[in-house]
């Protein structure tokens, strides 16, 4: 393959006749592809599912039936499961009619629950790393496998950014318990000392995001409900508020709710 070559295209946006619902492809990407002196072009499309879905199976054929009209090209479709559920997903679409079986379309599966996290543990990968987090883990495995995620992600040297990506995503699928933490933190000390501080960084950053987040929802509230107090309730000043994300713009229209005389004072300061 051509790593080169990678060229990532516009989402499609298709309707779905029969469940009158309107979906955008997750990802579509054209290769070339280079083999004993031949040369072919080829789109792959990656579709997500977080949760099992009826007829899954048919909304992909609908996607590649219509991909395929579009770019003329050969497709290799690929559905991505990321929900917990251990059930196998089905691989292939078909149609009969009248004992003729008139389709037949395949596509690759990969199904994290159905995969070993060890088997990935050694791969310097970043998306292998951010996947383990939804692979089969038993329960009181859950502190190493997030032990490990972030380890493995240290080693493969990415930037700051990147980094903080993969582990957000990390912690948010593997949330632990207090005692959990306990046992997450035992795994650590068996690091060496750069990695444990490394970790203990990304690990801080979480908790003053959350601490954040906290603060800002509290302010919300208690906005709001000035807000409703002063001025009587008012939905569109609700939904207006709940978007605010700077925690000190937040504590100023506090302060401006209080001293605002009426409510088209008070909105002057919204802007």
């Amino acid at each position: 393959m051509d790593r080169d070559s990678l060229e990532f295209l516009d989402k499609e946006l298709f309707t779905d006749v029969t469940a009158g619902e309107r979906h955008e492809v997750d990802l579509v990407a054209k290769l070339r592809f280079r083999e004993a002196g031949q040369e072919s072009v080829f789109l792959v499309h990656v579709e997500h599912q977080a949760q099992a879905q009826e007829h899954f199976n048919r909304r992909l054929f609908t996607y590649y039936a219509r991909l395929h009209g579009l770019h003329d090209l050969p497709i290799y479709p690929i559905a991505l499961f990321s929900h917990l559920g251990r059930k196998l997903e089905a691989e292939e679409y078909r149609q009969d009619c009248r004992g003729l079986e008139v389709l037949r379309f395949r596509y690759r599966v990969i199904q994290l629950s159905r995969l070993q996290w060890r088997d990935f543990l050694g791969r310097q990968n970043p998306v292998a790393c951010a996947l383990m987090a939804r692979m089969n883990i038993a329960q009181d495995e859950r502190p190493r496998v997030k032990a490990q995620c972030l380890r493995l992600l240290l080693q493969l040297k990415l930037d700051p950014a990147k980094i903080g990506l993969i582990a957000g995503f990390v912690d948010s699928y593997l949330r632990l318990s207090e005692t959990e933490t306990l046992d997450f933190e035992a795994e650590l000390a068996e690091f060496g000392e750069k990695e444990q501080h490394q970790i203990v960084e990304i690990t801080t950053s979480w908790k003053e995001e959350g601490l954040e987040q906290g603060r800002r929802e509290g302010l919300r509230e208690a906005l709001t409900t000035l807000l409703e107090l002063r001025f009587g309730e008012n939905a569109a000043l609700k939904t207006r508020v709940a978007t605010i994300e700077d925690v000190n713009r937040l504590r100023n229209l506090f302060r401006a709710a209080e001293q605002s005389q009426s409510l088209e004072e008070f909105q002057s300061h919204l802007g």
